[in-house]
């Protein structure tokens, strides 16, 4: 039985957005400086600089994203940062093919939330997912019902205040995945899940050259 990564409409948007991310490539190349002096804007300048490029989740890790929510079957999948939505794309397959749940994820990008509404129409899955349009940190504040998956991917020094605000509405064995924690800017957030004090049983795997992301259990009832 096909699942709906394997649906002809989201097979489509999948393989055209992954080969505009390869087309970037060289662009982001050749922006190096630029994008270096990022991380002293504000996270809304930072958006809109960043608002033509997609800097997505890989196929494989793509892959992974939908695995965990089929086998976790949550009733809300939070996602921060959602960009021009390829890894929402594979959690709200997985939620599909759950028959139960929801995707609700953020964006401050203008740009990408309009982009990722259409992708999400034209693959039959924006009835599953919802889009909070600006900062997470205020966005998420009115979530409701427990939360069962959380993907972090958004700005990296964020996972931590993501995470904590968050934590209320955790369910027991909710499953949080941060991406990209080889970055300096995610060592906060690395220290606090690994600290079994703090509720989490977490571990790291090599996601891809040079880069891994970190899986954490919300162990504490």
């Amino acid at each position: 039985m096909a699942t709906t990564l394997q649906d002809p409409r989201v097979a489509a948007a999948l393989n055209r957005m992954y080969s505009e991310t390869a087309d970037q490539m060289a662009q982001l190349r050749d922006k190096r400086e630029d994008l270096e002096r990022l991380s002293s804007m504000s996270s809304r300048e930072r958006a809109d600089a960043l608002s033509a490029f997609y800097i997505p989740v890989t196929p494989e890790a793509g892959q992974l994203l939908y695995a965990l929510v089929r086998a976790t079957r949550p009733g809300t999948v939070v996602e921060f940062g959602m960009s021009f939505g390829i890894s929402a794309i594979h959690l709200a397959a997985a939620v599909r093919d759950n028959g139960i749940g929801r995707v609700v994820t953020t964006e401050l990008s203008a740009t990408k939330i309009a982009a990722a509404s259409r992708t999400f129409a034209g693959t039959g899955l924006d009835d599953l997912i919802t889009i909070l349009d600006g900062d997470a940190l205020s966005t998420l504040t009115s979530l409701d019902g427990p939360v069962g998956f959380v993907l972090l991917d958004g700005w990296k020094e964020l996972y931590l205040p993501v995470i904590r605000l968050l934590e209320p509405s955790l369910s027991a064995g909710a499953l949080i995945v941060a991406d990209n924690t080889e970055a300096a800017d995610t060592r906060p957030y690395l220290e606090y899940v690994r600290d079994p004090g703090n509720g989490y049983v977490s571990f790291n795997f090599p996601a891809r050259r040079g880069d891994g992301m970190e899986l954490s259990c919300r162990a504490r009832t």
